[in-house]
């Protein structure tokens, strides 16, 4: 997989360096990248870990109970073998809370989804062939955007480069409460990588938060100029450089060395960024450069 644009960022009350540790154990290639502290923060200090699994990368972030991760972000594991499903998921079920039993269904002969101990959300599915990207975000509109997969579709083509996609399947008459049309299944490939999306109208209890936002590093100021112009729909939830688009997704819109920049003079950086809706990279650096 090339270089990775998009990085899920999971959201913790304490447990960020726990989890991304457990992962470590769970998955046979995943590692820890990065650990730091960001001090003095309104919910404290908080833990930043940056970690892999099969080669894509997450970030977490230990900074209090306002949010809860749920289902309507998932995350696919794209499995080599039966055997390695059932290893997977022993370890991440586990004090877990199973959504779909594993099993054999039309699509895989095992499958099964589960929310691990942390509450984050894992389908894990057998699948044959060669994967360049294994761990695959899926996005489920559910509630008041049931229905709006499709337009959420063609606005991410919009947005961002490398783009396109395909829908597998769409729900037929007879399949209610989904509406005949609207997706059950699809691709969506976004600045290179692979997320999935669909429809549902039952009766779920949750909907896209803050708990799972979609982190896009930037090469420089105008691109993150670019992607907070197209991004940000709501100027309430502008902060710190998080944004929330017309379908309720949490994007933060982050330079690429961010650490880099935070990491010259905490006591100046920190308050500058707190203080900050967009990102301006060249306040940062002379926050930086403070006495």
């Amino acid at each position: 997989m090339a270089k990775q644009k998009i990085v899920p960022c999971l959201w913790f009350d304490k447990e960020a360096v726990e989890a991304a540790e457990f992962y470590t154990l769970v998955f046979n290639d995943a590692k820890i990248i990065h650990k730091s502290i960001i001090r003095n923060t309104p919910s404290g200090d908080c833990d930043i870990v940056g970690f892999q699994i099969m080669g894509y990368n997450f970030m977490a972030i230990s900074a209090g109970p306002l949010f809860k991760t749920n289902p309507s972000i998932s995350f696919h594991i794209k499995c080599k073998s039966v055997d390695e499903v059932d290893k997977i998921w022993a370890m991440l079920s586990t004090q877990g809370k199973i959504m779909m039993e594993l099993g054999e269904y039309p699509f895989s002969k095992r499958y099964g989804w589960v929310e691990d101990k942390y509450g984050v959300s894992w389908q894990v599915i057998y699948m044959e062939g060669n994967f360049k990207q294994r761990i695959m975000p899926a996005l489920m509109f559910t509630k008041d955007l049931s229905g709006k997969a499709q337009d959420a579709i063609s606005f991410y083509e919009s947005v961002f480069p490398e783009s396109k996609s395909h829908v597998f399947m769409r729900y037929a008459k007879g399949e209610e409460p989904d509406k005949e049309g609207t997706v059950k299944y699809a691709q969506l490939i976004l600045a290179g990588q692979e997320f999935g999306v669909m429809d549902s109208a039952h009766a779920h209890k949750f909907k896209f938060n803050e708990a799972v936002s979609l982190m896009v590093n930037c090469n420089d100021q105008k691109e993150i100029d670019y992607f907070w112009n197209k991004l940000s729909a709501v100027a309430e939830f502008e902060q710190c450089g998080w944004v929330r688009d017309k379908f309720g997704v949490y994007w933060q819109i982050m330079p690429e060395n961010m650490a880099e920049l935070m990491g010259k003079n905490p006591d100046k950086t920190t308050p500058a960024m707190l203080n900050m809706k967009k990102i301006i990279i060249a306040d940062l650096i002379q926050a930086g450069e403070e006495k």
